[in-house]
């Protein structure tokens, strides 16, 4: 695992190589508006370290995951969301419909979510 992955979109938003505003940050993580939002409030949390998935943070990370919780939760607040709901949401691979390979978490919120698993897709 490498701190930075020149070819990865979002290792180059972290880094500040964009002209993206931030809704929140921490040493290790950054949260910003998704340019394709799914619900009205639809934020990206993200690593600052190049970190494919959860299936690839080990001991070396220490408490990345805690970070994100952390970062997650002042965007959730920033954004108004906190206290009426939100989720918490991440893919690892794309059987799971991860489309950036570099560790995300959606926070979607501001309207009725529905629900995860309709009787649909139970399988």
């Amino acid at each position: 695992m490498s701190a930075y992955d020149e070819t990865c979109i979002f290792c180059k938003i972290a880094a500040g190589e964009f002209d993206t505003e931030f809704v929140a940050t921490s040493e290790n993580v950054v949260a910003f508006n998704d340019i394709a939002p799914v619900a009205p409030v639809h934020i990206l949390i993200v690593p600052k370290e190049h970190v494919v998935s959860a299936n690839d943070l080990g001991p070396e990370h220490g408490n990345l995951w805690q970070q994100i919780l952390e970062v997650a939760q002042h965007a959730a607040q920033t954004a108004g969301v906190a206290d009426s709901g939100y989720r918490l949401v991440t893919n690892a691979g794309a059987g799971a419909g991860q489309e950036v390979m570099h560790l995300h978490v959606h926070l979607l919120g501001g309207g009725p979510l529905g629900g995860i698993v309709t009787t649909k897709n139970k399988g």
